[in-house]
């Protein structure tokens, strides 16, 4: 279940997205000021924060600006005005959309849905996995049934070459070539060097780079 924040220090408009939320399948916290709402940020998972931008103590926009700087979860901005001017401060901050009081709840979720879909999506397309292995390609990192491994970065780069090449017989030169680039001066061993210790810290999953003889190697999909 997909986790909402709403900061706001009207109680009464935190109740109505709350119970739209509910509604909607979303499990909604509340916050009514920037301060508490970093502080549930520092400690939950959100999936999106609506977030009021005149709130007590310190301001949406600065709000926005700290949560930052802690996650990069989508924020939909809240307010009864607002002009050119804070649009573009709040979309240089990272905001993700805006909606204007007094809103229509039914709105405001088709929004939150469409923001949190497309973080999910942007968060998918650096992720590949297989069977018990996933390779965040942005964080440059692999775990192997949920524990890091650490691999030399020419082992992700072969690992990730092989991902995005699967079940193609793949010579020894191309991976010299690609991998190590045109000017390396190599040999085969080179390679079979780098396989064998990728396949080791693939444990159980190491029998899926399969040698080709005569060729090279093939990554089994």
């Amino acid at each position: 279940m997909n986790t909402i924040l709403v900061v706001d220090d009207e109680s009464k408009i935190r109740e109505v997205i709350k119970e739209y939320g509910k509604v909607n399948g979303y499990n909604v916290l509340e916050a009514q000021d920037g301060d508490s709402a970093i502080e549930i940020v520092k400690k939950e998972k959100i999936n999106c924060i609506i977030l009021d931008i005149m709130l007590p103590n310190i301001d949406g926009f600065t709000a926005c600006q700290m949560i930052k700087k802690i996650c990069n979860t989508p924020i939909i901005m809240l307010s009864a005005r607002v002009s050119e001017e804070d649009k573009l401060l709040g979309f240089d901050l990272g905001v993700d959309d805006y909606v204007e009081k007094p809103f229509s709840p039914k709105v405001l979720m088709a929004k939150i849905k469409v923001v949190i879909d497309r973080n999910i999506a942007a968060n998918l397309s650096n992720l590949i996995q297989f069977d018990g292995v996933s390779v965040d390609i942005e964080g440059h990192t692999v775990k192997v049934d949920d524990n890091l491994v650490h691999l030399t970065n020419k082992e992700f780069d072969l690992l990730l070459y092989f991902l995005k090449n699967p079940n193609i017989a793949i010579s020894r030169d191309s991976l010299l070539t690609n991998i190590w680039g045109d000017d390396f001066i190599g040999f085969d061993r080179t390679v079979d060097a780098h396989i064998k210790m990728l396949r080791k810290n693939l444990g159980a999953y190491g029998d899926r780079i399969v040698t080709i003889r005569g060729v090279g190697y093939k990554f089994e999909k």
